[in-house]
């Protein structure tokens, strides 16, 4: 059995445990650090570009753990899963025996995918979260005719997207596609996109209107709890290039039903039988299960930490938990502080690598007894992505979240160029969804995060024929 002896230990190997590594090498290299994956193979950031102070957009690629070894010297990497942790005493033991003695410790061990009942009984069921199963169904997709994808977020959204050659159903419990991200206005704009292949068309003239919202309209739908599977951006690249045998494609959306049942059967055109909740039955080669992901927390404590309701481990705005000198941070842990008026929490690539640098700079404080302030990203929710091609970006609360039917509505969409959304409450900027290359991320971060007073601009806030800058340089 071996013995470590360090001052900080970080459990896992995706952003959030690697953002942690190396905040941690930056702010105290000469300090000793471990560092447990079950991987050789960890996520890294890379390229990464401020449209904004808090709009961020990086790559996440894969490398050798062993490569963080060049930033941090003190590092020791333990390729092994956790098992125990004893927070008394404070020490982690590891499946194969080794121990680790820490002063704080972070628990990055992400989240694991929320797959279909039983689905673990069939390898026809694919669940997308990391480069394993994205290989898996790459095998799949070369051979395959027709496929289901369930799932409203991203990861469906851009599966439906990037796959060519092979005839698709898409099957959602809502009543418009990539609601984890969007509204109904912006789906719309999506599948009208969809509906041409050509993008040399000249885009249709801008249209502005602005939009009361109320308890009964179906325009805006707030989302609550949302929760999204998240592999990185870009990942969905990978696939650009595969076609399957299938010289047919086509898309069949199946809205506000979800799976009912399953089986193998080997009498038919193909392997593979879902029956939705509607009653209806179909027949595929696979099916892809992108329907979010679940805290994972696969060890046992010696004290239980308190949990939020989804499970995840409940964290204050240090991202400490109910657990003195055990910190967690991404898609495990669970935000339990009283937000910022303009942010709430999200699973996605971004917020884990928020919340690691935040609990390394927390973890740092706790060893040299100094006080630490919660970072300024916490503030604004931010998102920066891509869907169907366009480049999306979330701001505040884009779909009303948490603001009652006392807000307003201000849209400017021009077809198959850029979909844009203001949310207004009081005459001022709540939250925005801008999808294309619009250039108003920076204007609109600055309005929601100063609170100024739009009731003076009207609609000319999105007016095409005026640069809406002028007025806020």
């Amino acid at each position: 059995m071996a013995n470590l002896k360090v001052s900080y230990l970080v459990v896992g190997g995706g952003i959030a445990g690697v953002t942690c590594v190396e905040t941690l090498a930056i702010l105290h290299p000469e300090e000793s650090l471990a560092m447990i994956t079950a991987s050789s193979l960890v996520k890294n950031v890379s390229n990464v570009s401020f449209y904004a102070k808090t709009i961020v957009k990086f790559d996440v690629s894969e490398t050798e753990a062993s490569s963080l070894l060049r930033i941090h010297p003190n590092l020791n990497i333990i390729y092994d899963s956790l098992k125990t942790l004893n927070t008394k005493d404070k020490i982690a033991t590891t499946d194969s025996g080794v121990t680790i003695e820490y002063k704080v410790v972070c628990i990055c061990t992400g989240g694991i995918p929320r797959l279909i009942s039983d689905s673990n009984k069939c390898n026809r069921i694919i669940g997308i979260r990391d480069t394993d199963s994205v290989n898996d169904f790459k095998e799949k997709l070369k051979n395959g005719q027709r496929m289901v994808i369930v799932g409203n977020g991203g990861i469906a959204s851009e599966i439906v997207h990037a796959t060519k050659g092979i005839k698709k159903v898409w099957v959602i419990r809502d009543d418009y596609i990539s609601k984890t991200f969007i509204d109904p206005g912006a789906a719309e704009f999506f599948q009208n996109t969809m509906k041409t292949k050509s993008s040399k068309v000249p885009p249709a003239p801008s249209i502005l209107r602005r939009h009361i919202f109320t308890e009964d309209d179906k325009l805006i739908s707030i989302n609550k709890n949302l929760k999204s599977a998240a592999l990185g951006p870009d990942w969905y690249r990978k696939l650009e290039t595969l076609t399957g045998d299938c010289t047919e494609q086509e898309l069949e959306i199946i809205y506000n039903v979800e799976v009912d049942s399953f089986q193998e059967v080997n009498n038919k055109e193909f392997p593979l039988e879902v029956k939705l909740t509607n009653g209806k039955l179909v027949q595929c080669d696979f099916v892809v299960s992108a329907t979010g992901v679940e805290p994972a927390v696969n060890f046992s404590w010696d004290q239980e930490p308190k949990r939020g309701q989804d499970g995840g481990l409940a964290v204050n705005e240090y991202q400490e938990t109910s657990i003195e000198d055990v910190f967690a941070a991404g898609d495990v842990a669970t935000a339990a502080w009283e937000y910022a008026p303009h942010w709430f929490q999200l699973r996605l690539w971004t917020q884990a690598r928020q919340m690691a640098g935040m609990a390394a700079k927390a973890m740092h404080g706790k060893i040299t007894n100094e006080s630490v302030l919660q970072d300024f990203c916490f503030e604004l929710f931010t998102h920066c992505t891509t869907l169907f091609g366009y480049r999306v970006i979330l701001l505040g609360k884009y779909n009303g979240q948490g603001l009652g039917n006392d807000y307003e509505i201000l849209l400017r969409t021009t077809p198959k160029l850029e979909y844009i959304k203001f949310v207004l409450k009081n005459g001022r900027l709540q939250g925005a969804i801008l999808i294309g290359e619009t250039d108003l991320e920076e204007m609109v971060e600055n309005l929601i995060l100063d609170q100024i007073d739009l009731t003076p601009f009207g609609d000319d806030i999105l007016n095409p024929d005026i640069d809406i800058d002028d007025y806020f340089d």
